[in-house]
């Protein structure tokens, strides 16, 4: 898979992958049938929000509701966020896929499978949107840009937004098992988590797109709760998240 803003290759989901259809059974599937089935949760949800959300636009979205008489600019705070988000939330999908081949935990495998379906189908909507506007899914602006921040985030070993794991937290990620693997993943989603909520938040100040600013909204308050929740699997295990 291409990065959407950088262009470059993003598989580690594809080869990491092993979740079963049903997180709190994966255990009772045999390896091979996991193996056949493990990318269809996150793919399905994709397809249906490319499938299902850009029609929607057409009745519902930023060009047709009324606020906009044209589609957004490539360089609008509406087309960064889009492939900015889009891009963090595949660094979580990969992260999660990883883990799940790396611990038997139900609770951590649930999170992670939560997280796989949720950012799949929010990536798809994102990307959708794109397609929808006639906008390019890469670009060769900095990330995060269209927030006009004072300070630049200092993008580094493939890490190139705030929260982002790097490909040395990665590597490590897929040399741990059980409980390492347990803890090393949350601290590493709390604090992409925390990463997300604030680029979210940045646009939901930013935008006067009522569709994509109701899903940034979702995506604060949801990453809010997980990040309480994550905090507390981190002390169950004797551990907290990383400062």
């Amino acid at each position: 898979m291409q990065h959407p803003v950088t262009g470059a290759d993003e598989s580690a989901a594809g080869t990491d992958a092993d979740p079963a259809v049903e997180p709190d059974t994966a255990e009772a599937v045999p390896a091979r049938s996991r193996a056949r089935r493990v990318w269809w949760p996150a793919a399905l949800a994709t397809a249906v929000a490319l499938c299902l959300g850009v029609p929607a636009l057409l009745a519902s979205g930023p060009s047709a509701s009324g606020t906009s008489a044209a589609a957004p600019s490539n360089t609008s705070a509406e087309a960064g966020f889009a492939r900015d988000m889009a891009a963090h939330h595949q660094q979580a999908i990969d992260m999660s896929f990883i883990v799940r081949d790396r611990t038997q935990d139900s609770a951590v495998r649930n999170l992670a499978f939560d997280i796989i379906n949720t950012q799949a189908n929010q990536r798809g909507m994102l990307m959708g949107w794109l397609d929808h506007w006639g906008l390019p899914q890469s670009s060769g602006d900095q990330p995060m840009a269209w927030m006009k921040m004072d300070h630049a985030y200092v993008a580094h070993d493939g890490s190139l937004m705030p929260g982002m794991a790097t490909n040395a937290d990665l590597a490590k990620l897929r040399t741990l098992s059980g409980r390492d693997a347990e803890v090393f993943y949350l601290q590493l989603m709390v604090q992409h988590h925390k990463g997300g909520v604030e680029m979210a938040q940045g646009y939901v100040d930013l935008s006067a797109d009522p569709v994509e600013k109701r899903l940034a909204q979702t995506m604060v308050n949801g990453q809010l709760s997980e990040i309480d929740m994550i905090t507390q699997m981190l002390a169950e295990r004797g551990a907290k998240p990383l400062p």
